[in-house]
Parts: structure tokens; sequence; C-alpha cells
């Protein structure tokens, strides 16, 4: 745990500033809630969402370049948004669902905040499995990486339904939710991952300021869905989803 922090901190300095805009984005949101009402959230979580994939990208460029990096997000992007328009038009994967007009701006009825969330959370999972599985071959690490993605899911689909991003027909086993739904993640991530190995090799991404994105967003969840937003069932249930593979890394001793 000291190599992440320490490595964590001895980031650019404006790489710091980058993850503090980041935090402050994401801890606002109570207040720009309070303050606007309902009708100013999903500027809030648009702009949070921004903040975070622009950090992610900074510290992934860092690691592998600014040409992989930005290829890496392309089919991340490209492909969350195809896995997302195929999704809401068939219910493959993930159940039958639809997205509501909150979210603004959107492509072919996808809001554009979504493929950047895929963006966002991708490298930080790829830093949880690239301490998991050091040695790993494509397969393992892609499906450590996907099962990471997967629980930071736990918290966000209860939330954005709450908020009425979108709306699932059928209803489902979890708050509402069917457990399909988390395997679409899984297979969805799973497969970017390998698409992005094979194209570009495994992300060699700077580990340790990517698993403290992650950890950062398994306790700014578990605090705010705890005690802002009073979803406390989500909040339960997504910190033990991410907070495994937290303790995994920090406990096992792979995080230094």
């Amino acid at each position: 745990m000291n190599e992440i922090v320490q490595n964590t901190l001895a980031l650019d300095p404006a790489l710091i500033v980058l993850f503090a805009v980041w935090v402050i984005a994401m801890i606002s949101l109570p207040v720009v809630r309070w303050t606007a009402g309902d009708a100013g959230v999903p500027a809030g979580v648009s702009v949070g969402v921004l903040a975070q994939t622009i950090l992610v990208v900074t510290l992934t460029a860092v690691g592998v370049g600014l040409p992989v990096a930005l290829g890496a997000v392309l089919v991340v992007g490209a492909g969350g948004w195809l896995l997302e328009f195929v999704g809401s038009r068939s219910g493959v994967l993930f159940g039958r669902y639809e997205y509501t007009g909150r979210l603004q701006p959107q492509i072919a009825r996808v809001p554009l905040v979504i493929p950047l969330a895929w963006i966002m959370m991708m490298p930080p999972a790829w830093a949880v499995a690239s301490y998991l599985v050091p040695g790993g071959g494509p397969v393992a690490f892609a499906a450590v990486a996907a099962a990471a993605f997967v629980a930071w899911d736990l918290f966000l689909d209860p939330q954005m339904v709450g908020w009425g991003f979108w709306k699932w027909h059928d209803g489902g086993h979890y708050l509402g939710i069917p457990l399909r739904n988390f395997a679409g993640w899984f297979v969805g991530a799973f497969l970017l991952t390998l698409a992005v190995n094979a194209l570009f090799g495994r992300p060699e991404i700077p580990a340790a300021p990517l698993f403290a994105v992650y950890a950062l967003m398994w306790i700014l969840e578990s605090v705010g869905q705890t005690f802002f937003w009073r979803l406390r069932a989500s909040a339960a249930v997504g910190f033990i989803g991410m907070g495994l593979f937290v303790a995994l890394v920090v406990f096992t001793g792979a995080g230094g």
C-alpha cells in the first residue's frame, strides 16, 4: 500500500491537480443537488465523468505514450458505445432497458457520457488486474479486469436508475436490475480488454495512480450513497464488491 500512495503522491503536480479537480467534482455533486435541485444532477454527473476521464486518459498516456493511450481510448469508447447502442435497442447482453432524455448530448439515443464512463473506469480496472495477475496471460488479465469493472456497476446502476437516467423494462433481482446486466458488463469489459491487448499489447499502465482512482471511487461511492443519496442497499453491496478488489490488492502484498 505504501508503494501505491508514494507513487501517486510523487506524480507531476499537474496530475495532482487533475486528481483534485476530479475529487472536488465528485464531492460537489450533493451541493449541486441541494442548490439546483434534481435538474442540476445531470450536469454535475457529466462534469464528474469528464474530469475523471481526463485524469485517467492522462495517467494512461504517461505510462504507455499518447498514441497508444488514444488508441486504447478509441477502442474502449467506441466499443462501449456500440455495446450500449446494441444493448439498449435489442436487450442483448444487458437485458431490456432504455436511456431517458436526462443525459445530453446523445448519439443515436445513447448519452455521450456513457462511453466516457467506460473510458474512465477501464484503465483503473486494468490497474487492479496488473496487481492481482502480474504474470497472467491476456485471458486471465481480461477476466480479472472485467470483474473489477463490474464491481463498480453494483454502485452505478441503482444510482443512475434512481436519478432517472435509464430504466429497465422488466425489472430484476438486484434492486430492480436484472442480473444478466452484470454478466453483460463482464462480457463487454472482457472483450474490450482483449481487443486492446490484441492491438497494442498488454496495457503497461502506471498501476499505482490508476489503482488510487479505483480505490477513491470505492470510498466516494460508499460514502455518497450511504450518507447523501440514501441508497444504502447498493452502498453496502458495492462496498463489498469493489472493496474485495481493493483489499486483495492492498492486503495480499500486491500493492507493495
